[in-house]
């Protein structure tokens, strides 16, 4: 079977929506993706003709994902502060992301506290849309075993389940807003576009500066951001809006451009309610050079 490129292109996509929802890994997804098109290759070459690829390749990125999963659950234990997924990054320059919740980084963190199966099975249901037959076949185990694994867990993460704004214009008016607060030092401004319960999460990997533990509150929070953005001022960093994982964000660039943190935005109801800073080396290399200006041995209190 010869498959166009145009359609290679669309497989290798669909696998690696799989994978990085299962993983929040870009360059795991991207070996998922990669095997799961060199099994599709495989069998088209063999007696077995692939009548549905899309089911093939969904079936092969599920399965290998969850080996991976299973396989870093002790590496992902033994993480140095709080765990992020990797960030997916769009501006004017870069491959539009999808704006859909189940990829934003909020709810990409829900589901690390769920089994493996369970986080296939919420993936395959409510991102790809798969009845319990089908998700059945890619898990081999009965319908009625998958509608009680996806009941599990809904209820781990229901009760934190991210909300966002629903209309991206007004995500990004008050990110723009948020962002004009930060760089003009505006305590009282930034203080009243974020929740009162606002959440502060930071990923340094135990490589880079970056607060150990979340921050809760509007008014604690927008200290530690003038005193990062004080810190970035000083050091000649600037920042620049982007999208990230389909949410409002922005990036910081040190004086040679190269990269130095991702942070993503949440919006809900008028307000920034979660704001998550990505500044493990590790999780940015995707993203082109990064700078050194944000490492450290260890991470810090904010």
């Amino acid at each position: 079977m010869s498959t166009p490129d145009a359609e290679i292109e669309r497989l290798r996509r669909l696998a690696v929506n799989v994978g990085y929802r299962m993983l929040g890994s870009v360059a795991e997804a991207e070996d998922v993706a990669q095997e799961a098109l060199l099994r599709l290759h495989g069998a088209a070459g063999s007696q077995d003709e692939i009548h549905n690829p899309d089911g093939f390749v969904t079936t092969v990125a599920t399965r290998l994902s969850l080996d991976v999963l299973r396989s870093a659950r002790v590496r992902r234990e033994a993480y140095v502060g709080e765990w992020l997924p990797e960030p997916l990054v769009e501006d004017a320059g870069m491959r539009q992301v999808e704006d859909d919740q189940t990829i934003s980084l909020a709810f990409l963190v829900l589901l690390e506290r769920l089994t493996p199966e369970e986080r296939a099975v919420l993936v395959l249901r409510e991102a790809f849309g798969y009845g319990f037959e089908e998700i059945g076949a890619v898990l081999d185990k009965r319908p009625d075993a998958c509608r009680q694994l996806l009941s599990r867990a809904r209820r781990h993460v229901e009760a934190q389940r991210p909300r966002f704004e629903p209309d991206r214009e007004q995500r990004d008016a008050l990110a723009a807003r948020f962002l004009t607060a930060a760089r003009e030092g505006d305590l009282d401004g930034l203080v009243a576009l974020l929740a009162p319960d606002a959440v502060l999460v930071g990923d340094g990997g135990g490589k880079a500066l970056a607060i150990s533990r979340p921050l809760v509150g509007a008014t604690g929070i927008a200290k530690a951001l003038l005193s990062f953005m004080a810190r970035g001022k000083a050091l000649g960093i600037a920042l620049e809006p982007v999208h990230v994982n389909g949410q409002p964000g922005m990036r910081a660039l040190a004086p040679d451009g190269r990269l130095v943190n991702v942070l993503a935005i949440d919006v809900a109801d008028g307000r920034v309610v979660r704001l998550h800073s990505m500044l493990n080396p590790d999780k940015l290399g995707h993203l082109g050079p990064i700078s050194d200006l944000g490492l450290r041995a260890r991470p810090v209190d904010a």
